[in-house]
């Protein structure tokens, strides 16, 4: 759903080294292994906090390789038939449902201790984190402006200083935009949710930012009022002391997964497994919750201050066949009411 900070591992690694790498190794060859692969999108937070406490619970080492959701899809399809990587730790559920070919099935003791809707019920892939989407709010230059929801961004007073990055290019301004459609208008093809878009990207004056981080890091820093954004960094800012606020938009938010899977061939199957079933452990969900700022989904995870109740969260469900089957046509509709608003 969101796009994520990539991280720049040590060892910079090129397809062709990664494929010559599994060489010589047979599909499922897990004894005595004390090894992991694991291609990860995730942000430097995570990977920091999570994959060092696996390693230090189990005594697997984990070799790293960080990039964009799309590359490393893209990279795990190349070595389909000879995977290097034994885990993909990261990206939203709809890329997962889209490649679920390249997904070994299997269902994790501990998936019975999550949220309800959010349990593996692919047996392919398991959602271990959800992020949101909410509205950042610079407190200093709000003044007597009122924001609560959608509507409240109508307001001529907000007009240029509304922060938001293109649906076209970003996954997480994607998630608003289909966000916004169902909250206002009840789907993703009524005249009042469009309606809507077209109204406020009018008041938009023809401003988007560069990609997501850009949109909330502009709240942050006080160029703008209020930006349309995601849980994760908005509560980063939060937690640090930063003079901004959360909204999550009265008429509902939606909130996604984060996804994890095993890649069918995995060497070292048995440590994905772990890997699996440590990801969406107490501590592990615990670590997510008050160390971390993202959502954690286990029914009995801990949760920082910093972060809302999920219970004083008016929740939306989005219909993921829908979206994922038209984003092409919801993305081509938005640029052309933006484009014509900008004549």
């Amino acid at each position: 759903m969101k796009k994520i900070i990539a991280l720049v591992t040590a060892v910079a690694l090129s397809l062709g080294t990664l494929v010559g790498c599994g060489g010589g190794e047979k599909a499922g060859d897990t004894k005595d292994s004390k090894k992991l692969v694991v291609y990860s999108p995730n942000s430097e937070d995570i990977i920091n906090t999570i994959v060092p406490m696996f390693e230090k619970e189990t005594g697997i080492k984990v070799e790293l390789v960080s990039a964009g959701t799309g590359e490393l899809i893209k990279r795990l399809q190349s070595e389909k038939d000879k995977p290097y990587a034994d885990v993909l730790f990261g990206g939203s559920r709809a890329q997962f449902v889209q490649n679920i070919d390249l997904f070994e099935k299997y269902v994790s003791p501990n998936d019975k201790d999550l949220l309800e809707g959010h349990q593996n019920s692919t047996g392919s892939f398991t959602s271990y984190v959800a992020d949101g989407s909410v509205l950042l709010v610079n407190k200093n230059l709000v003044g007597n402006i009122k924001i609560e929801g959608y509507e409240d961004l109508l307001n001529p007073a907000l007009k240029g200083k509304i922060a938001s990055a293109d649906p076209a290019s970003s996954s997480s301004a994607f998630a608003q935009l289909t966000n916004m459609l169902l909250a206002v208008g009840g789907d993703y093809t009524s005249d009042k949710g469009w309606d809507y878009v077209k109204k406020l990207t009018a008041n938009l004056d023809g401003k988007v930012a560069s990609g997501s981080g850009a949109a909330h890091k502009s709240v942050a820093d006080g160029e703008y009022v209020v930006a349309l954004t995601y849980e994760d960094p908005s509560a980063s800012y939060v937690r640090s002391g930063a003079p901004v606020k959360i909204v999550y938009p009265k008429e509902g938010a939606v909130f996604l997964d984060g996804t994890a899977g095993i890649l069918k061939g995995s060497k070292n199957m048995d440590n994905a497994k772990k890997f699996i079933d440590f990801i969406i452990s107490k501590k592990a969900q615990d670590a997510f919750g008050s160390q971390l700022t993202n959502r954690p989904l286990r029914k009995d995870a801990e949760v920082g201050s910093y972060m809302t109740p999920m219970k004083e969260i008016k929740l939306l469900n989005e219909d993921h066949d829908y979206v994922n089957k038209h984003k092409s046509e919801i993305v081509k509709k938005y640029t052309e009411i933006f484009t014509s608003n900008k004549k």
